[in-house]
């Protein structure tokens, strides 16, 4: 027998789970290309390579290797070269450059030479060109500035907006240097007016559609146009009407008309910021608004618009589905309408080639062409045991219904009772899927919980996504206080089925989970120990350290000189005295999201209750670590926290790691 066939994987082995992205199909139907996403270990980094299928050779091959690495591949319009940003440079200063490789001569060459390096870009639809956003240049004013005075910043009032460009490829050059140095390089926009996120290109290549906010603050995020900028004339024009809600827009393929996601209604605070928000489409003609999916209780996101309608893509509770929205205002459905997941996707101008990436209940991603699947992801399982991962649901305390994912042994027995860990999911707009996937976890091993006799539940507390406007917005001035609720319910749930040990029940989370993890700890003594990972601990202080206190305000209503009552009511530090559980606490550096500070109040107030704590800041790290080591002793030291303090297993290894 082998002897793998009784273990489950490793810690190093779960984070050497490939994940995949950014795949593109090419327009002829023939080619895909992706980034596979792995760990070296040796070198202790992730690197991103660019791989190819091709159907006539019926697989895949990676397209970079070695010291070269890629993201964002895009095919040409001809299907025959794809381009895709390589960073280059000396040492700390690597910046993103365009690159492109061709299929037929197997020669490559580097397209752009920007200082600040390139965010995103895209093909020009006629194969001769790039159309790509980089940040503006250093104002020289500013140079001077630094060389008198030092470096110092304005706060909310210097920024380094993100423009438009556009360039030509030289194809009388043969050489890289040469292209790069006799192409024509065009700033379609003002770095003064306007910071670009997404843009889309019509297809006779006159126009351009983007997305823009006053400034890159975070905060500016709710404060986002649409603009289409007439190439020829250079002449720019907002569109008026609702406020978008992010995401891609896209250009109809007869560049009459473009689609984008919108809120319908002005914003005072989060209950109507989320709730009404639907699939808009703008005619360049006549200057309407049309909103084809007006009782569709999903957030719908625009992939396309092919000659055979919309590709869009949703989440349906623990599903991410795709489907076609043709012209008359007919949805249908392109994927499977059940545990599915499909990440990325890519369509055809014509509609008629697809790829994507799915993962199933109980496996990872690959990619699929043409519903063909080409890659064999899940083989890491093979000659392993594996955890089985379903859906289950329960009813929190006001009878609303709350799902989660269920994790339990191989070999699980009905009949006993086990130690429960609650694995509790960030944002709060996402959510748990019954799927094996590193990219969406990254910190707490699962599967070697289960080895050491665990089962793990990942509630969807209410503010989770895919449950529809109503359940999304139900945690609204009610942060730690329901979230507590729907969590406590799922344990209660699983200890009346005879499934849980009420007696060794655990909590985990990171980022929005860190912090219902220390509301759950401190407010209750039902758990035997907890782990915060980058959570907030108390919303006042969190409000003027974080770089989006508006997130806040969107959800406890106001600022917390106005409602301290609020602030204090949904703060874990506000019940610190009755604190009993012992508590991990873990944090990235660098995060600016989810400042240290929350962290090292948590630390402090349990030391002074005299509860067990430890604070781990992991330096260099924001909200998650680029190295493989840094992510392993993250898993170690939560695996070790709850084996010691619920199965009473050593520790002497914690500090050593």
């Amino acid at each position: 027998m082998n002897h793998y066939e009784n273990t489950y994987l490793t810690i190093e082995e779960l984070l050497s789970f490939p994940t995949l992205s950014d795949i593109h199909i090419s327009d002829d139907g023939k080619n895909a290309a992706f980034v596979k996403r792995t760990a070296d270990w040796e070198e202790n980094t992730y690197r991103n390579d660019i791989w190819l299928y091709e159907k006539n050779k019926g697989g895949c091959y990676a397209l970079t290797t070695s010291d070269i690495e890629g993201s964002s591949p895009l095919w040409s319009p001809d299907s025959r070269q794809v381009a895709y940003l390589r960073s280059v440079g000396d040492g700390g200063e690597k910046k993103n450059q365009i690159f492109v490789e061709s299929l037929d001569s197997y020669s490559s060459f580097q397209m752009t030479d920007e200082k600040e390096g390139i965010s995103q870009f895209k093909w020009d639809p006629s194969g001769k060109g790039f159309y790509y956003v980089a940040p503006s240049k250093e104002p020289e004013e500013i140079k001077k500035r630094k060389e008198i005075y030092g470096n110092y910043h304005h706060i909310g009032k210097e920024y380094q907006n993100h423009s438009l460009y556009y360039i030509e490829i030289n194809d009388s050059s043969s050489e890289c240097q040469e292209k790069i140095e006799s192409s024509i390089t065009y700033q379609l926009t003002d770095d003064k007016d306007f910071h670009i996120s997404e843009f889309d290109i019509s297809s006779d290549g006159e126009k351009v559609v983007f997305m823009a906010t006053p400034s890159p603050d975070g905060e500016d995020d709710q404060n986002k146009d649409l603009y289409i900028l007439d190439k020829k004339s250079r002449k720019l024009h907002k569109v008026s009407g609702n406020k978008l809600l992010g995401g891609s827009v896209c250009f109809s393929p007869h560049c009459t008309k473009i689609v984008y996601t919108a809120s319908t209604r002005e914003k005072a605070h989060y209950k109507t910021h989320i709730r009404d928000h639907t699939l808009e489409i703008y005619d360049l003609i006549s200057g309407e608004h049309n909103q084809p999916l007006t009782d569709f209780d999903s957030t719908v996101m625009p992939i396309r618009w092919t000659a055979k309608g919309i590709l869009l893509k949703w989440q349906d509770k623990t599903n991410y589905l795709i489907g076609l929205l043709s012209e008359d205002g007919k949805l249908s459905m392109v994927s499977e309408t059940k545990d599915c997941f499909i990440q990325d996707v890519s369509i055809t101008e014509d509609g008629e080639h697809l790829a994507y990436s799915k993962a199933t209940t109980n496996e990872t991603f690959e990619i699929y062409f043409d519903d063909k699947r080409i890659t064999n992801e899940n083989c890491m399982f093979k000659g392993k045991l594996k955890s089985n991962r379903e859906v289950i649901s329960w009813e929190s305390s006001d009878n609303l219904e709350i799902e989660g994912v269920l994790s339990t042994p191989a070999d699980f027995d009905p009949h006993k009772r086990y130690p429960l860990l609650l694995l509790i999911h960030g944002g709060p707009g996402w959510a748990s899927f019954p799927i094996h996937s590193g990219c969406f976890n990254d910190k707490y091993p699962v599967e070697q919980f289960i080895e050491k006799g665990f089962i793990v539940l990942e509630p969807n507390y209410r503010g989770s996504s895919g449950y529809g406007n109503d359940f999304l917005v139900a945690n609204y001035r009610n942060l730690g206080i329901v979230d507590y609720k729907d969590v406590i319910s799922g344990v209660d749930a699983l200890v009346e089925r005879g499934m849980a040990d009420k007696d060794c029940v655990g909590v985990m989370g990171w980022s929005q989970g860190g912090f219902i993890s220390a509301f759950c700890s401190i407010y209750s003594d039902r758990f035997k120990a907890a782990s915060v990972g980058g959570g907030i601990t108390n919303w006042r202080n969190h409000y003027v350290n974080t770089d989006i206190p508006s997130f806040i305000k969107m959800y406890l209503g106001d600022n917390p000189w106005n409602d301290p009552e609020i602030y204090a009511k949904t703060s874990p530090m506000t019940y610190i005295q009755s604190a009993c559980t012992p508590t991990l606490i873990q944090h990235g550096e660098k995060d600016a999201r989810v400042p240290t500070p929350n962290s090292y109040e948590l630390h402090q107030g349990l030391k002074d209750m005299e509860v067990d704590t430890e604070l781990i800041i992991f330096k260099g790290m924001a909200y998650s670590a680029d190295q493989p080591t840094m992510n392993a002793a993250i898993m170690k030291h939560n695996l070790m926290w709850f084996s010691h303090y619920i199965l009473g297993e050593s520790m002497k290894d914690f500090r050593v790691l």
